[in-house]
């Protein structure tokens, strides 16, 4: 499916870069030869992934903000990128509560900013626009959702990422919709896990300061069901569909990116894995808040276009990502190799 030989020597333009997922995605880039240039604000955690994976000097890392166009505009110019994937975001939903007028900014018109450069950069030839799982009108049934399922989140992060993709479905109707244009494609990801994650109101980055601290865990949402995947699972499914609309515009669309059935667990069951593969003396407690913003209780995908259309599956289902994420969260706060540890694990995932 994925063939990272396709990078070596490609002009890749992440925003996002100084965020988890953006971080381990440079990471795969660099290893494969890319030419990466990084648009981003600067890491939004201390500590955080970016400064200890080993990227500084192996690729141009831009601190700017997605909402300043002008800037925007002339890193697009400098780099001159052929393949663009956005993944800068204000991800984290109990924050675009705190302050939903800076998520939308960032969540709809950073994505506007994105498109406006990316038309108007000649040699850009693949992009896309990495949304959520969330973007969906959820009505809280037991199957997952289809690509072709109603757009309405309900929270303002949520709602964001759904007004991303409308934005992102009209410059494709309006600007990208002629044989020379680029090709253009949105990615709905479902919740991922894995080792570096250090962002507030999320859980692993919870049980993995839970251990730091010698103190049990607290879960807020036990009974929450979600689509957990390993962080590597979604960025190699992007990396795969950039590549093929690159080669062939016929595969630009929409795409939901999850796990199979049996990695949709309840928050209380992935803390329990957590639990299991940390060993003594991890524990966690039931820490409902009573009056908690509302989030979604239950919420699965539909992956059999994604499957269908390019032959993917999941390399690592739910125990071995909680495996790796242990294996990391323990190198980490033992002083370890960190760069050593993620590049042995993207070598044994991209192995299959």
């Amino acid at each position: 499916m994925l063939d990272m030989n396709f990078y070596k020597g490609k002009k890749v333009l992440v925003t996002g870069h100084t965020g988890f997922k953006g971080t381990w995605l440079c990471k795969m880039l660099v290893m494969a030869g890319a030419e990466v240039t990084g648009y981003s604000l600067n890491p939004p955690t201390d500590p955080n992934l970016f400064s200890i994976a080993g990227l500084e000097g192996k690729m141009n890392s831009v601190i700017g903000d997605v909402r300043d166009f002008e800037h925007m505009k002339a890193v697009f110019e400098q780099a001159q990128p052929e393949i663009v994937l956005h993944l800068a975001a204000q991800p984290i939903v109990r924050d675009s509560y705190k302050d939903p007028r800076y998520t939308y900014e960032t969540n709809v018109m950073g994505t506007v900013n994105m498109l406006e450069c990316a038309r108007h950069c000649p040699g850009v030839k693949s992009v896309l626009n990495v949304t959520t799982d969330k973007v969906y009108h959820n009505n809280e049934w037991c199957w997952g959702y289809r690509e072709n399922e109603p757009l309405d989140g309900f929270d303002p992060y949520s709602n964001s990422k759904s007004c991303s993709e409308l934005v992102t479905h009209s410059y494709i109707n309006s600007f990208f919709d002629k044989p020379e244009s680029a090709a253009v494609s949105t990615a709905r990801a479902g919740n991922v896990i894995g080792g570096g994650d250090f962002a507030n109101d999320r859980i692993i980055p919870d049980c993995v300061r839970a251990m730091a601290a010698g103190k049990t865990i607290g879960v807020r949402n036990p009974y929450s069901t979600r689509p957990y995947q390993h962080v590597l699972e979604p960025l190699a499914v992007y990396l795969t569909i950039a590549q093929k609309q690159y080669e062939d515009k016929k595969y630009a669309g929409f795409y939901n990116v999850g796990p199979d059935d049996c990695d949709c667990v309840t928050t209380g069951e992935l803390v329990d894995l957590f639990c299991k593969y940390w060993g003594e003396p991890a524990a966690w407690e039931n820490q409902a808040e009573a009056n908690a913003p509302h989030e979604a209780n239950f919420l699965k995908l539909d992956c059999s276009k994604i499957k269908a259309t390019f032959g993917w599956k999941p390399r690592w289902h739910i125990e071995e990502c909680m495996d790796m994420t242990t294996r990391f969260s323990k190198v980490w706060l033992n002083k370890g190799d960190v760069p050593a540890e993620m590049e042995a694990e993207i070598e044994l995932f991209l192995k299959g």
